[in-house]
């Protein structure tokens, strides 16, 4: 227990009442905010205005506003002369090409040639040693001379037993059987002096010449050697370089022309190009046509004759040849551009009066490439449109320009084949791209 006295207890505060708070009696509600309703109104504004304007685009009439008219280049359709002419692939085939083979065997002594050298006919080029038919040919002759003494002492004896058998003195069996020993005596004379011959002919093969005029090929043989007449090798191969021949083959549709160009008596001239196109070689006169149609090919071949003197064409090179075979007169021209092909076939481009164009069917003829010949469909004189086709169509309205037309692509390569398709068929394309093909105007 605790001995602190018990005192008397603090008395405690009150609590305090809490405040109330009384609000006065004169506030009022708060402000609502007033821009809610205008952007409503300018809402309704944008919306209405929208609509205005949509309304007014549908309902109101397009302008009419005239296309621009197409610049582009236009000439005029010529008349003159286009020779017609045949493209094809050929080879220079040499008039001549001998392989020279040895007539007889032995060792070959003697190359009087040397590799790629011109020969004349007659010239040296090869030696057999000739000394065994040297000593055959002896021994001929002396054959000769044992058969000649005794068909001499076989006429003595004919002449003395004439002279018997006319005075009855020998046997007639006797005097008959002298006649045909002096027969075979004289065909023994005979057969000797053949081989003779014989040996002299071998002496002439042992000493090879050139058989033709040309140029001597690469050496096959040298000096040493036993060359057989069964050798296939050869000594040496000459070739004729001038002249020479071209050998080219046309198709069957044109073959009709050449004859009948042929058969007139005309001569008809060819020019050769090299392989590229590119380089005229020579020239040269068509002389023979092959009697046979190649039936796999449907083609004729033909063979002109080439002087060749500064030898611009090789043997069994390929080169282009282009035969004329006729030349058009006053026929109608455009240039190649103007030509175009498509869905109505061959078709070109026509400047009308109001310097709208329309499209016009023609017929094609030739082209050497810078110009086409039109067979049908264009007159002299008639306007058409050259370059800037390709966004035209019938009823386009141009405006024609002073510049040069467009060149045609390929002038060298595209004129053999229109040459040789136009003269028997209208679907060769021409040498400018075709443009898309409208529908076809009467």
């Amino acid at each position: 227990m605790s001995d602190t006295p018990n005192q008397p207890p603090t008395p405690s505060t009150p609590p305090k009442p809490p405040a109330v708070v009384t609000p006065p009696a004169s506030s009022a509600p708060p402000p609502r905010k007033r821009g809610g309703l205008g952007r409503w109104i300018l809402l309704a504004l944008i919306v209405i205005l929208i609509v205005v304007v949509v309304v007014h685009v549908l309902h109101r009439k397009a302008p009419t506003r005239g296309a621009a008219p197409q610049v582009v280049t236009v000439a005029p359709a010529t008349t003159g002369s286009m020779p017609v002419t045949l493209d094809a692939l050929g080879t220079v085939t040499p008039i001549a090409t001998v392989t020279v083979l040895p007539q007889l065997s032995g060792y070959l002594t003697e190359v009087g040639y040397r590799e790629g050298q011109d020969v004349v006919k007659g010239q040296f080029l090869a030696q057999i040693d000739p000394r065994q038919y040297e000593i055959s040919k002896e021994q001929a002759e002396a054959a000769l001379a044992k058969d000649r003494a005794s068909l001499a002492q076989a006429r003595a004896d004919l002449a003395r037993y004439t002279q018997l058998n006319e005075k009855k003195s020998i046997a007639e069996q006797t005097y008959s059987d002298q006649q045909f020993l002096v027969a075979q005596d004289e065909a023994a004379v005979k057969s000797d002096l053949a081989n003779i011959k014989q040996f002299e002919l071998d002496l002439i093969y042992c000493r090879i010449t050139a058989p033709v005029s040309g140029r001597v090929g690469l050496r096959l043989v040298d000096p040493g050697n036993y060359v057989t007449a069964s050798s296939s090798t050869g000594i040496a191969v000459i070739t004729t370089i001038k002249p020479t021949t071209v050998q080219f083959t046309v198709p069957q549709n044109s073959l009709s022309d050449v004859l009948q160009r042929v058969n007139a008596g005309a001569k008809l001239p060819i020019t050769i190009f090299n392989s590229e196109n590119t380089k005229q070689l020579a020239t040269g006169t068509l002389y023979a046509i092959s009697n046979q149609m190649a039936t796999a090919t449907g083609t004729v071949t033909l063979r002109a004759s080439v002087p060749n003197d500064d030898e611009a064409l090789f043997p069994n090179e390929f080169v282009n040849v282009r035969l004329l075979v006729d030349t058009l007169q006053n026929a109608v021209l455009v240039p190649t551009p103007a030509v175009q092909s498509g869905a109505p076939g061959d078709y070109v481009y026509l400047v009308n009066a109001d310097n709208t164009v329309s499209v016009h069917k023609v017929t094609l003829g030739p082209s050497d490439g810078q110009h086409t010949v039109i067979t049908a469909g264009l007159q002299a004189g008639q306007r058409v449109v050259t370059d800037g086709l390709d966004r035209l169509n019938d009823g386009t309205k141009i405006q024609p320009s002073n510049g040069k037309p467009a060149a045609a692509n390929g002038a060298s390569g595209a004129s053999g084949a229109r040459n040789a398709s136009h003269a028997h068929a209208a679907s060769a394309a021409s040498g400018a791209p075709a443009a898309s093909a409208p529908a076809a105007a009467s």
